[in-house]
């Protein structure tokens, strides 16, 4: 099956298509995997003492979630298994990981402390492949869950964003409290 391409109403082979999305979502969601995984790998106690150092409330279910989070998301997303709810669940986590840790670095990624320009690549990316779905090489595909509500376009695409997005604002509102900044004295 061709995939209409709006810009010059021309068509892509599926197979191709199929492909690349197979490997965006392996590659990305792998990455993401291994990122919650190193989370775990040598004790959560760092990751846990991480969360407390930068204002969050019960740093060690925090930092579970997180991991765990990353970990199956990942895992789902480069499956293609329920793809909307696998992109929603990363553009949280990327969120946060914004607010809490990048934003006020700055947007380049090379700065000291990293900017925030590869999360919100990430959350992008998520995001994009739940618009366009996860093609046929996804476990989507073969249990017929494309067909449904969680196939390519619109629904996807406002899964992923409003459930994404809103998971981030009520864990940050429920569970973020950073120190006050300190006064200037100048």
């Amino acid at each position: 099956m061709p995939y209409p391409v709006a810009v010059f109403a021309t068509t892509l082979d599926a197979s191709r298509v199929d492909a690349a999305l197979l490997v965006l979502r392996v590659v990305f969601g792998l990455f993401l995997a291994y990122h919650g995984y190193n989370k775990v790998a040598k004790g959560i106690s760092g990751t846990e003492g991480w969360f407390r150092s930068i204002g969050f409330r019960w740093p060690g279910v925090q930092a579970r979630l997180a991991a765990a989070t990353e970990m199956g998301a990942g895992v789902a997303f480069a499956l293609g298994l329920f793809t909307p709810f696998a992109a929603a669940a990363i553009i949280g986590v990327m969120i946060v990981a914004i607010v809490v840790a990048h934003w006020k670095v700055g947007f380049f990624v090379f700065l000291p402390n990293q900017g925030w320009e590869y999360c919100a690549s990430i959350a992008v990316v998520a995001w994009a492949v739940a618009a366009v779905g996860p093609a046929g090489y996804s476990l989507d595909h073969v249990l017929s869950l494309d067909d449904t509500f969680l196939g390519s376009g619109w629904w996807g695409a406002a899964i992923a964003a409003g459930l994404g997005i809103g998971g981030a604002v009520v864990q940050l509102l429920v569970c973020y409290r950073p120190a006050p900044a300190a006064a200037s004295t100048t």
